[in-house]
């Protein structure tokens, strides 16, 4: 039994030593979010969104310059036969020379006048896209942060989760040295060590529990930080708990005005308004001014230099009035599902903000309770160990009181950080997020 002990205490010696011996890098929130929106995939993807809508806007407005095409053509010619008919009274009797070559050149001109206003609403829808697809790219910084916030104080549970286990393990083994002593002397019965050693086997089972979740939150935040997979971060407590929790917002009133997802919306429903007055202009006809130049040349025939052209130019598509109803009608319902799923992101932004509201409130209310249960647990924890040493309590009394305090000490401790969480989570879905942390220009 001594020997199996031993053992025991060396492997979990070990295995303490070394998560202790692994370098760690001490991260702050804001250099979190900052790495986050500089380097992870979803907001380069967003960024990449935003520019080719801003090309596709720049497309749009080219199409109100004029057009310009140049044509040209070289040909050589075999043995050409040239008949001129009527070519005047008096007939030649000398043969038509045969050409070796023609050629030919081409500079033609066309300035859009009115086209039923396309070119005008295709600016505008475009501008809009373009602005909502901005929006989105904001929205997606708002996740990204988020996830990062949620990450960061999940990895400050499981490290605090970690450093309390740790420390009341060290003190779970000294009582079981303690045990073993008062058992070789008969004070207290073998019973009574197999529970405390029983304790420290617990323990231990929740330390490697909390060491794998530590490692796999680390690994999710490195991930997405695009840091080495082989980083050990590690949250500094003063970093963590000076971050400020006040102003917190108490209605969805600010939400509705800053969320980026529902002002996304808000800008394809114009561009949506846009496409409707584009498919209606399918019913007018289309002006514009012409304007070209030719030059032709084939040898020993015929030479044409400076031949320039201008007029107008209008096309009407008069089966287009007809067939145009149902582009018309369906732009129109398009612009109605964007209508819709306005009013239907509203209602569930509404429910977002106040259910944050209420979870914000909870864990306030929650932390004072856990720090009045720690104050609890200590005392009967100090009382059961008196009672232990003057022989008034047993072993069962002092194990269940020390798994008491544990558990009291890790409560207050997360729920200090779930304060903080739940703070960020409701800026998140205020729409102030970003904000908060100053990065709007990253």
């Amino acid at each position: 039994m001594k020997i199996n002990q031993l053992m025991l205490f060396g492997v979990f010696f070990i295995g303490i030593s070394s998560i202790e011996a692994q370098e760690k890098t001490s991260l702050t929130l804001d250099e979190a979010v900052k790495m986050a929106w500089e380097k992870s995939n979803e907001v380069t993807l967003a960024n990449t969104k935003v520019n080719s809508k801003k090309y596709e806007s720049q497309e749009a407005r080219n199409h109100q310059y004029p057009d310009l095409k140049i044509s040209g053509q070289y040909q050589r010619l075999t043995k050409a036969s040239i008949d001129m008919h009527n070519s005047g009274d008096q007939a030649s009797t000398e043969p038509m020379p045969s050409p070796e070559r023609a050629m030919f050149g081409m500079a033609n001109l066309t300035l859009p006048i009115f086209s039923g206003f396309k070119i005008q609403n295709s600016i505008k829808a475009s501008d809009n896209l373009y602005e909502a697809e901005s929006a989105y790219a904001a929205k997606t910084k708002e996740d990204v942060t988020l996830r990062v916030v949620n990450y960061y104080a999940a990895l400050y549970k499981a490290q605090k989760t970690l450093d309390l286990l740790n420390e009341n393990q060290k003190q779970a083994k000294q009582r079981v040295t303690d045990f073993i002593e008062l058992e070789k002397n008969g004070i207290i019965p073998r019973n009574d060590l197999l529970k405390a050693q029983l304790l420290v086997s617990k323990t231990q089972l929740s330390i490697d529990e909390a060491n794998n979740n530590f490692n796999n939150i680390n690994f999710y935040l490195t991930t997405l930080l695009k840091l080495e997979p082989n980083v050990k971060l590690e949250v500094n407590e003063s970093d963590f708990f000076n971050l400020k929790t006040s102003n917190a917002p108490t209605s969805d009133a600010v939400a509705l005005e800053n969320r980026k997802d529902l002002e996304a919306i808000r800008f394809q429903q114009k561009a949506s308004e846009a496409n409707i007055k584009i498919a209606r202009s399918g019913y007018y006809p289309t002006l514009a001014l012409l304007g070209g130049y030719t030059a032709f040349d084939l040898k020993d025939i015929i030479t044409v230099r400076y031949a320039m052209n201008f007029g107008v130019g209008l096309t009407y598509d008069l089966s287009g009035i007809i067939k145009n109803s149902a582009s018309v009608r369906a732009a129109e319902s398009r612009a109605l599902e964007v209508k819709n799923t306005e009013a239907v992101m509203t209602d569930r932004i509404k429910v977002e903000v106040q259910k944050s509201i209420e979870d914000y409130d909870l864990a306030i209310n929650q932390s004072v309770v856990y720090d009045e249960a720690l104050q609890q647990a200590t005392e009967n924890y100090r009382l059961v160990k008196d009672k232990f040493d003057n022989g008034l309590a047993d072993t069962n009394d002092l194990v269940e009181a020390d798994v008491e305090q544990l558990g009291a000490k890790i409560n207050t401790a997360v729920s200090k950080a779930t304060i903080i969480q739940k703070y960020y989570e409701l800026l998140s879905v205020s729409g102030q997020l970003s904000q908060s942390f100053n990065l709007s220009k990253i």
